[in-house]
């Protein structure tokens, strides 16, 4: 593994991470596409109140385990390794199963103030989606206003999302 000290001097763009969020979430429909079928086929496709908070709930420990998995095993995702970032805790070889379980709880805060908003309010449809798209562009503008070009939730933790290398270029060989 990579030295972190070596990693730590680039932070990638906030563009690159919000792009990587893009993708994840992409990814999260996979991710999640088998849970919720057995579900589906459990609760034979009812609709109640019951089966629709199931339903949050099952999305919300599915991603949990998904996410902390991948961030205590390896420090990235998926779409983290497409786009070659990585969560890191300073003088740590891996994120802590503990540090990487708190970062995916505070990282609702991604959508948490939108969806309260939503339902405080009573949005439908497309005013919901908007107020859910401003408060993730607010948590985005968090990275302007932490010191070091994190997320909130990253500075609140002393982790660090960082860019690694691209990887070398092999030779080509050249035909006698």
């Amino acid at each position: 593994m990579p030295d972190n000290t070596v990693l730590l001097s680039t932070t990638p763009s906030i563009g690159r991470r919000l792009i990587s969020i893009v993708y994840e979430s992409l990814l999260a429909l996979a991710v999640l596409f088998l849970p919720f079928l057995v579900f589906e086929l459990a609760a034979q496709g009812a609709h109640t109140p019951l089966t629709e908070h199931m339903r949050q709930c099952l999305a919300f420990l599915v991603m949990g385990a998904y996410f902390i998995h991948q961030w205590s095993r390896e420090g990235q995702t998926l779409a983290m390794k497409t786009w070659r970032l990585k969560v890191v805790l300073p003088g740590h070889s891996h994120l802590p199963l503990r540090v990487a379980a708190f970062r995916y709880v505070l990282a609702w805060m991604w959508l948490l103030p939108g969806i309260l908003v939503s339902y405080l309010l009573d949005l439908q449809h497309w005013q919901a989606l908007s107020a859910i798209g401003i408060g993730m562009l607010a948590w985005a503008s968090t990275a302007l206003f932490t010191g070091n070009g994190q997320f909130l939730h990253d500075r609140l933790l002393g982790t660090q999302i960082v860019q690694l290398p691209a990887p070398a270029k092999k030779a080509r060989k050249v035909a006698a």
